[in-house]
């Protein structure tokens, strides 16, 4: 038993030995596996960061001349000034994605406003960077009487010139259903659990779901580009000034708004109403921009209450929401035609600040400036006022001439008028009667009111000048009018 005993403790001695030998392995053990905890949390990380700003994004900008397409771009490079180009302009804007600190730039691509420049488009869409590229048509809403023209012209110039592209019909299939399914995938800002509101979210191609969409209607994307359209109107800070200048009305601006939404419906495009006066909605261009071309979060909603700040991004119109804005129809009708409603004002040409100093001396000037105000055939004009009532006020009959007959027509008055006034000069020199005048010398007061304004012409030298260079242009014109004849 005695040495039983003793050989029990040695046993727990060299166990006890072996565990303290043991320990030191077991550690390194705990921290290999934590280095490995680590570096596999390390891992995901880096494959589910944020991807870099991609580069060759492009928005071309289409719109008549003067409607502030370079200084929309000017705007959001930051610069209050630039000075326009002609044919196309090439602009840039920067993006920064504050996550990740990193910097993209965003070409910009402005057209000139004539058609003749169209052609150049293919120097800022090609079939590599088409999938790339936002297309923005701006309006001027200062004349609101050209938005809807402008609209349907530099609608049909992109279209045509995609088309002219040849892209595969795969490949536009493929781009026509990824803007359809954006259109149709809209959901109000706060609703879409999924997409994190600080992070850049896959676009539709690289994020497919298997969710069942709502059909279409019947008027919406009926000319899919397969490229993100959006509409800006500028200068909306104009619109007061329409109401006291033309009398427009709420129901005339909702009458344009809803004109401009239907288009808008036809290409799945967003609409924005801006003013650069009033530097107005003009971050949110830049916000909607780089979500649709970069994938930002965007959580603004659409706003319909105020007509000078209207926004509608893609997806969320639809012909119940427009047909709200007819509620508000007094004197108009759905079905009136735009041109009809919104009208071109007629444009008065005032003569008296656009002729030279000395041509109220020229026996023509009633003749000239009744032609100018007559302007181009089918002007609207008053119904009660004529070319003879127009000549009568403008300059009244001297004594010693003869009175222009109303129904002349204009050949024959302005003929009339220099034959008088030749005539007259005859008298005054000669001191003979002219037509309606006395036989009395030139000494008498009717020779001497006759004759003032010759006289008063003579004796300045500077007005004799003036006069001279007023009658060889109203021969000029005679004869230019013979000549058309």
């Amino acid at each position: 038993l005695g040495r039983g005993c003793r050989q029990e403790p040695v046993k727990m001695a060299a166990a006890g030995r072996a565990l303290a030998a043991a320990a030191p392995h077991g550690d390194e053990r705990d921290e290999r596996d934590e280095q490995n905890l680590w570096s596999s949390i390390l891992s995901e990380v880096t494959t589910r960061s944020r991807p870099k700003l991609p580069s060759g994004k492009n928005v071309l900008l289409l719109g008549d001349a003067g409607a502030g397409k370079t200084s929309l771009v000017a705007r959001l490079q930051g610069v209050e000034e630039y000075m326009r180009g002609r044919g196309l302009e090439y602009m840039y804007f920067s993006v920064h994605d504050d996550d990740i600190d990193d910097n993209s730039r965003c070409n910009a691509w402005v057209l000139d406003g004539d058609l003749y420049h169209k052609g150049l488009q293919k120097f800022a869409i090609s079939q590599e960077n088409l999938a790339d590229t936002m297309v923005l048509l701006v309006v001027d809403m200062s004349r609101p009487w050209t938005v809807f023209d402008s609209l349907q012209k530099w609608g049909s110039v992109i279209r045509e010139h995609i088309d002219k592209l040849r892209i595969g019909p795969e490949r536009m299939r493929d781009m026509e259903q990824r803007l359809m399914r954006q259109f149709q995938e809209y959901a109000e800002p706060g609703s879409d659990i999924t997409a994190s509101p600080q992070r850049r979210n896959p676009t539709s191609s690289e994020a497919e779901s298997d969710d069942v969409l709502l059909p279409l209607g019947d008027n919406t994307l009926t000319h899919n580009l397969g490229v993100p359209v959006m509409v800006v109107c500028t200068k909306c800070d104009t619109i007061c000034s329409l109401e006291k200048e033309h009398d427009y009305r709420d129901e005339h601006f909702d009458f344009i708004q809803s004109h401009i939404r239907h288009f808008c419906l036809q290409y799945g495009a967003a609409l924005l109403y801006t003013s650069m006066k009033d530097n107005k909605n003009l971050d949110l261009l830049y916000k909607y921009i780089v979500h649709r071309l970069y994938g930002f979060p965007f959580s603004l909603p659409a706003q319909v209450v105020e007509k000078d700040s209207v926004f509608i991004p893609s997806g969320w119109d639809n012909e119940k929401k427009i047909a709200i804005l007819y509620e508000n129809f007094q004197t108009l009708r759905i079905d009136d035609n735009f041109e009809d409603i919104i009208v071109t004002p007629p444009t008065r040409k005032v003569i008296l600040r656009q002729i030279p100093v000395g041509w109220e001396y020229s026996p023509l000037f009633p003749v000239v400036q009744d032609s100018a105000n007559r302007g181009p055939s089918g002007s609207p004009r008053a119904a009660n006022r004529s070319a003879s009532a127009n000549v009568a006020s403008v300059m009244p009959m001297q004594s010693g001439t003869k009175k222009i007959d109303p129904n002349m027509r204009g050949g024959q008055t302005s003929e009339g008028v220099l034959a008088n006034f030749f005539n007259s000069l005859l008298s005054k020199k000669t001191g003979s009667p002219g037509p309606g005048g006395n036989s009395t010398g030139s000494s008498t007061p009717g020779t001497v009111k006759k004759s003032g304004t010759l006289w008063l012409i003579l004796k300045d030298p500077y007005k004799m000048a003036t006069y001279l260079f007023a009658l060889l242009s109203s021969l000029m014109f005679l004869m230019f009018k013979v000549d058309k004849k």
